[in-house]
């Protein structure tokens, strides 16, 4: 008895990972991710003029999320960006 289970519990085991193998497809997500949402943010700042607002939105963006897609986009943005004003 005690085979079978160890059988059957390997069985399961070894049919997880296929059950989880692929990414979801990103079509399908249902919430933009905190990244997406200050860098969306940060373009709107700074369409309406407000570098202040831009600049700090996208570095809380670098500090807090520093290794997501957006924090790389927003670092570009920056160093192409003119010296802060004071």
């Amino acid at each position: 008895m005690r085979a079978v289970l160890i059988l059957g519990a390997a069985l399961g085991l070894s049919h997880a990972p296929m059950q989880c193998q692929r990414e979801p497809d990103p079509t399908l997500r249902r919430q933009e991710t905190p990244g997406e949402a200050l860098y969306r943010l940060s373009e709107q700042f700074k369409a309406r003029g407000e570098e202040a607002a831009w600049r700090r939105t996208l570095e809380y963006l670098i500090a807090r999320y520093p290794s997501s897609r957006e924090a790389h986009m927003a670092r570009e943005d920056l160093a192409g960006a003119s010296p802060k004003t004071p």
